[in-house]
């Protein structure tokens, strides 16, 4: 199995948050195979990080997420990419990894583990087990497309639910009832009017209203409704909340499901360097050391139906890995 077909084998495994156990499966015994020694973390029934060392406590660890958005699609390929969901989000990032280790350790090179965890897409729950470990390790290359480009620094991210309440009626008698979803509406266009800041490297914060559900019946007044959003933030959490909570009306309440703030990216020289708009897990891995970001592959195409990563990126993650190492160790 060469890079591509290990890349394509795990966009074939469907993986969406929460039903990652098929791929652990596949991750166990092919790094089992190649004499990794493996601690499996138990997040849930269907669930569980992975850690691979190759024999000594690792002072870096190579880490990504095994979970990926849905709807899952199987790979294809052409001469110079691979599609699929997870392609770039972070399959491809994955098998870069493995294939840089798995180098790394043929050439006696033991310093170097990997990390591979679940829910990154949606609460961090791996990353947040995982940090309790406690390996040791001085620095953290996470996983995420960037180009091959080095991060140095990304937004926060906040993720909250509005759910509004009111009084069920007959459509035609309004006046009855109460109507959660024209609160909800106007409350949703207060938000969307706010402003949540701007930072002179990163940008403007920048809201996404995701989801948006309520009502029984569209001849009934609606009795509840709620909108699920997430702010890319470039001001610290406790502030992006307190600007929402002042547009709050009346029975209508908050609950945040996720945040993290921004993050200030440990670097090196002689690599090209990035800013993300997007948030990962580093926030919640703080006891594997100093964290670096990079990955092959476009967060422009990730989470699209045209998902895809190019085999030259993949390729040349796999020397970036094991050069960023070496400097690393040094």
């Amino acid at each position: 199995m060469n890079l591509f077909e290990l890349t394509k084998k795990l966009v074939n495994i469907p993986s969406v948050t929460g039903l990652e156990d098929e791929i652990a499966d596949f991750l166990c015994s092919y790094l089992k195979s190649r004499n990794f020694d493996l601690k499996e973390q138990v997040i849930d029934q269907r669930r569980r990080n992975i850690l691979a060392t190759a024999g000594s406590a690792p002072r870096v660890i190579l880490c990504t997420h095994m979970d990926t958005v849905p709807p899952h699609f199987s790979a294809s390929e052409d001469e110079h990419y691979i599609y699929g969901r997870g392609a770039c989000d972070a399959k491809g990032i994955m098998a870069a990894m493995i294939w840089s280790a798995q180098e790394m350790k043929v050439e006696g090179l033991t310093d170097v583990g990997l990390l591979i965890v679940v829910g990154e897409e949606t609460d961090s729950i791996g990353a947040k087990m995982a940090n309790s470990l406690k390996i040791g390790s001085d620095f953290i290359i996470f996983g995420e497309p960037t180009e091959n480009q080095l991060g140095i620094a990304h937004k926060g991210i906040i993720t909250f639910k509005i759910t509004a309440k009111g009084k069920a009626a007959h459509s035609a008698f309004p006046q009855s009832g109460e109507s959660a979803i024209e609160k909800l509406l106007d409350v949703l266009q207060r938000i969307r009017a706010l402003d949540f800041g701007k930072d002179p490297v990163m940008g403007r914060s920048v809201l996404n209203i995701g989801t948006i559900e309520g009502g029984a019946a569209p001849n009934v007044v609606a009795n509840s409704a709620s909108a699920e959003m997430t702010i890319r933030s470039v001001l610290p959490s406790k502030q992006i909340l307190n600007k929402v909570k002042t547009v709050l009306k009346k029975k209508v309440e908050i609950k945040v499901l996720t945040q993290s703030e921004v993050q200030k990216l440990f670097t090196v020289p002689d690599l090209d360097q990035v800013v993300l708009p997007y948030g990962t897990d580093i926030p919640h891995l703080k006891s594997f050391g100093k964290p670096l970001l990079l990955g092959p592959g476009s967060f422009l195409v990730a989470h699209t139906e045209y998902e895809k990563i190019e085999k030259r990126q993949l390729l040349e993650a796999v020397k970036i890995y094991k050069n960023l190492v070496r400097k690393l160790l040094k």
